[in-house]
């Protein structure tokens, strides 16, 4: 089995979903149905149950992911670490991002490697639908996540960005010309969920507008690859952060400001059994920046 096979397998055990996994290796959705059908075949059983809905392990699958996630890990921690030596590099730290804004860390990412010259940063991206598993399971060693996080094994530590919130929506809907909107004007619209834990969601969409009317979710979404798509087409509408009318600027969406919604934070956070010096040296960083 060549190593991108056995890469896409396991990225494909990670994310349930084709499409996610693709974009995750870069390559096409084809790409990785045709490494799955070719492990299959050699194999001689499937490796995965699909249907129009799930992907989802068979008992065969999950025994060749428990077998073969050690081992790949061990390769490539190995290169990794033979890389960073002949590089004169002796340490790494792993920091994961829910969002595409790395730019906006780019001051916190300097003031730590002036701190630590020979140890590099390195970035990895975390999706929705499972936004603290790389945490807990020690594929990422520190993370960047908005508040409220409300997990008994995890530390959050000092905050590191501050943002408004804003409406996203397709260029032709009806808010789309607005100066700004309300949380009442989202009781006649349909707003993305996907958030995960349910209190992201609940502090991001509130149940009901000021006047007690519901809203309405809609859609669930795990990646911002998908949230796209709904709100160009005007399937819904979805509350995010500023910092996507930068990153992910559209003709075809807009974002508007969202006038009584209160400001997004950002804060650093870690598995506290897993609290390294790394971890509060890059801590520090950041809290020097914001004094």
């Amino acid at each position: 089995m060549e190593l991108r096979d056995i890469e896409i397998f396991l990225t494909l055990a990670e994310e349930l979903h084709f499409g996610r996994t693709a974009e995750r290796l870069h390559v096409t959705p084809a790409r990785v149905s045709q490494a799955v059908k070719k492990q299959e075949r050699r194999i001689g059983a499937a490796l995965f149950e699909r249907s129009s809905r799930a992907v989802a392990l068979t008992p065969i699958g999950r025994q060749l992911f428990a077998d073969l996630a050690p081992a790949y890990r061990g390769l490539h921690e190995g290169m990794e670490r033979a890389i960073r030596a002949a590089g004169g590099k002796s340490g790494v730290l792993r920091l994961g991002m829910l969002s595409s804004n790395v730019q906006d860390f780019r001051p916190l990412l300097d003031a730590f490697h002036a701190r630590h010259p020979a140890c590099e940063a390195r970035i990895r991206y975390v999706g929705f639908g499972d936004p603290f598993g790389p945490l807990r399971e020690g594929e990422v060693d520190v993370q960047i996540a908005w508040l409220p996080v409300r997990e008994a094994d995890l530390t959050v530590g000092p905050v590191v960005r501050v943002e408004p919130v804003v409406l996203a929506v397709g260029a032709g809907h009806r808010l789309a010309g607005r100066e700004a909107v309300s949380y009442e004007d989202l009781a006649e619209e349909v707003v993305i969920g996907g958030a995960r834990p349910d209190y992201w969601r609940q502090a991001l969409v509130p149940a009901c507008t000021p006047s007690g009317r519901p809203i309405r979710i809609g859609p669930v979404v795990t990646a911002e690859s998908e949230l796209l798509p709904i709100l160009s087409n005007g399937e819904a509408v979805a509350l995010v952060h500023s910092h996507a009318a930068r990153y992910h600027a559209r003709p075809d969406i807009a974002y508007v400001p969202v006038r009584d919604a209160p400001p997004a934070r950002w804060a650093l956070l870690w598995r506290t059994a897993a609290e390294t010096d790394l971890i509060r040296s890059f801590a520090r960083a950041a809290r020097s920046l914001a004094t």
